[in-house]
């Protein structure tokens, strides 16, 4: 396969596994709290990345960029995942979706402050068309049809700022750090970094719940699948394409997390979703034409 089509289906993989977990996670959280299910997560998705890399004959514990890997592993792997399972329980699946697009935005303006990448006045515009139709999808005045902002709302927008700054991160470790060391050493930190708060959380759920075969299905889709495998893809696609053109796979988050949300979880989508969606495709959409 040419190197050409490598980073595209790396992160479109990435991108729709993702777009699921925000139906999968909806489903868990009402059993289980955010940070025990996050914490069960990369525990189990440790366990398997660290025999992976022992295969592999990857060294787990970085020798270089061990301050950016760090930070990958606090702001990318542990609070943005954590803000982001907050938001989920507090919201709903697609608003998820949607409001977690604009990491793309993010992460071009993290990649001109931290990789010096210019900014023009067709990126500034496009950030704006883009926050915007966070605006209208949230309830902006006079567009009574819109979701309720709630703080939900706010802690996907930190979710999203998070992974625009972890993912510029990822690309400037770029050239010395396989996307399996980044991988693997961001989710035993973040598993380190969320035991505290589930042991925290252990007197607010029965601990017999996991039993249940849904909740057991929905725990290895969001260890193995949107964690392993995902983040390996996305780490792999941001190593072998510019930040600009990578967060441009995000759209497919939102595609997927709405349409499941809504056939399986029953979600409603009023009509400023949809107008409000739009602006924020469209807005990351100039902004990763804009670095072409």
């Amino acid at each position: 396969m040419g190197t050409d089509l490598r980073g595209p289906l790396f992160l479109s993989a990435a991108a729709g596994i993702w777009g699921g977990m925000y139906v999968v996670s909806k489903y868990a959280l009402d059993t289980i709290p955010p940070f025990t299910l996050l914490f069960i997560r990369y525990f189990l998705a440790a366990v398997t990345l660290v025999w992976w890399s022992r295969l592999s004959g990857v060294n787990i514990i970085p020798r270089q960029d061990k301050g950016t890997l760090f930070q990958i592993g606090l702001f990318g792997y542990f609070l943005s995942l954590a803000a982001q399972f907050i938001g989920t329980k507090l919201s709903s699946a697609h608003m998820g979706a949607v409001i977690t697009s604009l990491s793309p935005v993010f992460q071009s303006g993290f990649a001109i402050l931290i990789l010096g990448e210019k900014i023009t006045a067709r990126q500034m515009v496009a950030i704006c068309l883009a926050f915007a139709g966070v605006l209208i999808v949230t309830g902006l005045p006079g567009f009574s049809n819109g979701d309720a902002f709630d703080s939900g709302t706010l802690f996907f927008l930190v979710a999203a700022c998070l992974w625009g700054y972890y993912s510029v991160l990822t690309k400037k470790v770029a050239d010395g750090v396989s996307p399996l060391q980044i991988t693997t050493w961001g989710i035993i930190l973040a598993t380190l970094f969320s035991l505290p708060f589930a042991w925290w959380e252990l007197t607010a759920w029965n601990v017999g719940d996991l039993v249940g075969l849904p909740i057991l299905l929905s725990i290895l889709y969001l260890a193995f699948f949107s964690t392993t495998i995902a983040y390996y893809c996305w780490n792999k696609g941001l190593l072998l394409m510019s930040p600009h053109k990578s967060g441009l796979f995000f759209f497919l988050q939102p595609v997927v997390g709405s349409i499941l949300g809504y056939l399986i979880l029953d979600e409603y989508l009023s009509i400023s979703f949809f107008w409000g969606s739009l602006l924020i495709l469209l807005g990351v959409y100039f902004v990763m034409k804009a670095s072409n």
